[in-house]
């Protein structure tokens, strides 16, 4: 159940959840057994879990995949298990794309295809410029009344199909989990996937000699040759707003459809800050201080970074600490140098994904809660282990906003 909308104080609170996304992990047999979070140095988050409440939390439930709709819907105080928003439709919703009575979405990846098998998930993060060059041409040659093509951001796009309802019923694999694996191997399969496996093969086609990806090889960059559908699904369902649940009012900054898109579902605004991607390149400083400068306007800001996630699907220990290592310095510094006493903060990850696996799983995840009302309970780092250790266990996961919010 969600809760009520009642009085949360008397004081002017703001509230601030920062989604470190993905940034939990495995122990690492190359760094000592240590995880990502146990290898960053993250003063500001040591410093607010040795003065708050850390504990675990269950954003996955059982037999759920644990993708970033499914978990940050938990995160953000919905049972996904009610609330079932397929992905694709999530972000097809933030691109203004309509969906209509006969109609699905899948997610369309650029990928990069080798010799047969799965080079690159994300096409060597193609640009988005370079993308939607891409995109177009697949629009032209393999679009037509009842198959359209949307660019999205770098690598991630839409695929909408009119009239063919069964393609929702192909069992479809995320191409971040078969890394370097023979693609015919995983490929849609079951009812309603002949249409998806044609699609794919035909791209291959379209996009190989395009100039776009004559010019990315020619300077040493991955082509984008082949795309891939997944994540399929319809029409969304309706959703309570966040201000009607929680009784505040709510935005959200992120560098990825799918975060912005659950925003407007949830009837959240969604803040537009310069320099805000889904990597490296990111600007923390200027998404903190974009937040923060939020908080003028509304009651609670999601901060979303998506670096972390995207540095353990590459496969990359060291851009994976790194981007925790930029979020303590560069948004966490800020929240604590903003606070003054007026300020609840979650910090969490999503769900982890360890730089061994380069997918998701659906392990729960360490939080903290800082601020007036949470206590410290042990902890003094926001690691798994340190997590665990107080014994402290939010499950189901969506209970956690309850806890922020003082319901």
């Amino acid at each position: 159940m969600l809760g009520n909308n009642i009085a949360l104080s008397e004081k002017d609170l703001k509230y601030v959840v920062l989604i470190i996304d993905g940034a939990a992990g495995w122990p690492l047999a190359s760094k000592e057994g240590r995880t990502s979070l146990e290898l960053a140095c993250t003063p500001n988050l040591d410093a607010m879990a040795r003065e708050g409440s850390t504990g675990m939390a269950r954003t996955v439930p059982p037999g759920m995949e644990p993708s970033s709709a499914c978990a940050c819907m938990s995160l953000l105080g919905y049972n996904p298990q009610q609330y079932r928003l397929g992905r694709a439709a999530i972000e097809a919703g933030s691109m203004g794309i309509d969906i209509y009575e006969d109609e699905v979405v899948f997610r369309c990846n650029m990928i990069t295809e080798r010799e047969g098998r799965m080079y690159d998930y994300c096409a060597g993060h193609i640009r988005s410029d370079e993308s939607r060059e891409l995109v177009s041409a697949l629009e032209n040659v393999l679009g037509g009344d009842d198959i359209h093509f949307y660019p999205g951001v770098n690598y991630r796009h839409i695929c909408k199909i009119r009239g063919h309802g069964e393609t929702l019923e192909a069992s479809c694999t995320p191409p971040h989990d078969v890394p370097d694996q023979i693609i015919k191997d995983y490929l849609p399969r079951g009812r309603g996937s002949a249409l998806l496996r044609d699609l794919m093969w035909r791209s291959v086609v379209v996009l190989g000699g395009h100039p776009v990806n004559k010019a990315r090889v020619s300077r040493g960059a991955l082509p984008a040759n082949m795309i891939w559908l997944f994540w399929g699904s319809g029409r969304l369902p309706d959703v309570p707003s966040f201000q009607d649940v929680y009784g505040l009012s709510a935005a959200v900054t992120s560098g990825v459809d799918v975060i912005r898109g659950m925003a407007r579902v949830m009837g959240m605004g969604v803040l537009d800050i310069a320099g805000v991607t889904d990597g490296m390149d990111n600007d923390f400083s200027g998404q903190g201080a974009g937040a923060l400068g939020a908080l003028n306007e509304y009651d609670l800001v999601v901060v979303h970074v998506e670096a972390p996630d995207e540095s353990g699907h590459g496969g990359s220990v060291e851009d994976k600490v790194a981007a925790i290592e930029r979020v303590d310095a560069d948004i966490v510094g800020k929240m604590l140098d903003w606070a003054a006493g007026e300020l609840r903060v979650l910090v969490m990850p999503d769900h982890p994904t360890p730089v061994e696996l380069r997918t998701h799983t659906a392990d729960p995840v360490p939080f903290l809660l800082w601020g007036e009302g949470f206590h410290a309970n042990g902890a003094g780092r926001l690691t798994e282990n340190e997590a665990k250790g107080t014994g402290l266990l939010v499950d189901p996961g969506y209970e956690i906003m309850s806890r922020l919010v003082g319901m």
